[in-house]
């Protein structure tokens, strides 16, 4: 049905004349088409965000509703892909319209053309319900991508599947219902603002490894937590967003750029084609999906690019698959609320974001979870989401950092005194915390050692004491300390320098695996145990005890190669006995 345009206001169009529109609804706008979404009603008129430039629409442009809500596709071809923020394909825009984004432009999200090489796991005759596998398709050199029973068909007997060369659109089982014969394709679609469905969600208690110190030992975030990274501009949250992608314990990862300036993002396009995925020495595109709104994009795309990612994230998360979402940054994605908020003249809340922002930032991360899936079988898969936030000058008091940590469980608090300081990552231990510790005690008490917690919290109480002392040392000198105390300024220096410092552009040091960080932090406490231990009972002052050898030692370890860890051990029996 069509209406026509009363009024523009930058991405907000004013509609009339259709009778049956709703909410969340799909339409197309002016004589090109333009792609929008209907967001408020009100009496005859409705609200629409164009997610493109509407620079040339003008009253009275005709508008066309297709009744359904804005959705993204669902099935082979996601992997390796680049979407932009409402799931088009950014190299076929490319091919159709050249560098620039035509407007109205439609291009298909799933490639019609390629051919798909089907495999059937289930056989006529065999009664399947929402959720449950019926085959697989390589998608990749080492993800199988899993074609599902769609949700909306609660439970029925296949009586037609076969097995061979596909493309997307073909019909590959037909399933008997009670409502009749369904016929399934390699693809489905789900709309972005409804989360998928699932059984149960299960306690987060396997951590999600990043190969970054200062994370897994300090901080960790779980499968299926939720963890943010506040911090002023230049302190590096998106080369920590960066790492967690490229070397996070996740099946699947998902990268959003909500707003990010296009240079970042074409570092992302450059350097994961050529990063090796440590585990399979596979390009890390493999198993990577990304999602491009850059800040010269339409600001209303922005809004939906975090949607799209998610639900892209959930759908493979319903596979079974350990999934990592990274958003960067969800300042940008609530600016665009903001614009739009200002747009439909709603009343404002604090620093002019909309009253309902706390509402939708905690939807957002609330998609986040290890859960059982939605199916007969027992599978089980996990969603993790880390979002950036970049509030003005640091701001931690900032609304969006302040509806973030409302609800998130890890906080990776970034400082611009460690950055102007060359630490990275410019985590600040003092201030960060985690809340995942409790659950997470069993597994490294079973996987690394019983004496990894031990380790961690003498090592958080050394680093504590520091700060104290650094106070008492800036009053009345080094020297009024004794030696027991200039001991623990020692290994605290230690612990930042050559433990908690990474550095992401070397390429031993950018990763570190939780075995060898259990033995790199085990070396320094037990130097630390050995070092009170003599200066107790022997007239040693510290630097006759941590000697430069030692301390060069302590600061070779992390260059030392993953298959050489056992170095690690050697040297604490040499130097510490």
């Amino acid at each position: 049905m069509s209406g026509r345009i009363s009024k523009v206001s930058g991405p907000l169009v004013v509609g009339t004349g259709i009778d049956n529109v709703k909410m969340y609804d799909v339409v197309r706008v002016g004589k090109e088409r333009l792609l929008g979404e209907v967001i408020e009603l009100h009496g005859e008129n409705f609200y629409v965000q164009v997610y493109e430039n509407t620079t040339g629409l003008a009253v009275d442009d005709p508008i066309e509703n297709t009744g359904q809500p804005l959705s993204v596709e669902l099935g082979p071809g996601l992997i390796s892909t680049i979407y932009d923020g409402i799931q088009r394909p950014l190299e076929k825009v490319m091919q159709k319209s050249g560098y620039f984004i035509s407007r109205g432009i439609e291009v298909s999200s799933l490639d019609r053309e390629k051919v798909w090489d089907f495999v059937a796991t289930k056989k006529v005759g065999d009664t399947v319900s929402a959720g449950d596998i019926i085959g697989f398709v390589q998608e990749t050199v080492i993800i199988k991508h899993y074609i599902m029973v769609p949700i909306e068909i609660f439970s029925g007997k296949i009586v037609e599947i076969k097995s061979g060369k596909f493309v997307v659109e073909d019909i590959i089982c037909k399933i008997e219902t009670e409502e009749g014969i369904k016929e399934l394709k390699m693809y489905q679609k789900w709309p972005v603002r409804k989360p998928r469905l699932y059984k149960e969600k299960s306690v987060p208690n396997i951590p999600l490894f990043t190969g970054q110190r200062v994370i897994d030992t300090f901080f960790p975030v779980t499968k299926g937590g939720t963890s943010c990274v506040p911090g002023p501009f230049g302190s590096g949250k998106t080369v920590i967003q960066h790492q967690l992608a490229k070397w996070a314990d996740a099946e699947i990862v998902v990268y959003i750029g909500c707003g990010e300036r296009g240079n970042e993002m074409t570092d992302v396009l450059i350097e994961f084609p050529e990063l090796k995925d440590p585990k399979t020495g596979e390009s890390l595109m493999t198993r990577t999906v990304l999602i491009a709104n850059t800040s010269n994009m339409p600001v209303a795309a922005r809004e939906a690019s975090i949607y799209t990612g998610i639900t892209i994230a959930e759908y493979f998360r319903d596979m079974g698959y350990s999934v990592a979402v990274m958003a960067d940054s969800t300042s940008r994605w609530a600016e665009a609320l903001r614009e739009i908020s200002g747009r439909l003249e709603e009343m404002p809340g604090e620093e002019g974001y909309p009253a309902y922002l706390p509402k939708k930032v905690a939807e957002f991360y609330e998609r986040a979870g290890r859960v059982k899936c939605l199916c007969s079988e027992d599978r089980v898969g996990s969603l993790t989401v880390t979002g950036a936030v970049s509030p003005p000058g640091g701001d931690l008091s900032d609304p969006v950092v302040q509806a973030t940590l409302k609800v998130v469980k890890v906080f990776w608090s970034l400082e611009s005194e460690l950055a102007y300081a060359r630490h990275f990552p410019a985590i600040n231990w003092l201030t960060s915390y985690s809340l995942y510790y409790d659950v997470l005690e069993e597994y490294y008490n079973k996987n690394l050692g019983e004496d990894f917690v031990q380790l961690r919290t003498e090592a958080m109480t050394i680093l504590q004491k520091e700060s104290e002392l650094k106070e008492i040392v800036r009053l009345v000198g080094l020297e009024t300390l004794s030696e027991q105390d200039k001991l623990v300024l020692e290994i605290a220096r230690m612990l930042r320098e050559d433990f908690l410092y990474q550095s992401a552009f070397d390429p031993i040091d950018t990763y570190c695996s939780a075995k060898k960080q259990y033995l790199m932090l085990k070396t320094i406490i037990n130097l630390f145990y050995k070092g009170k231990e003599v200066l107790a009972t022997q007239n040693l002052v510290v630097t006759e005890f941590i000697t430069s050898q030692i301390k060069e030692k302590i600061s070779q370890l992390r260059f030392i190669k993953e298959t050489d860890i056992d170095q690690i051990e050697h040297f604490a029996k040499t130097f510490l006995g």
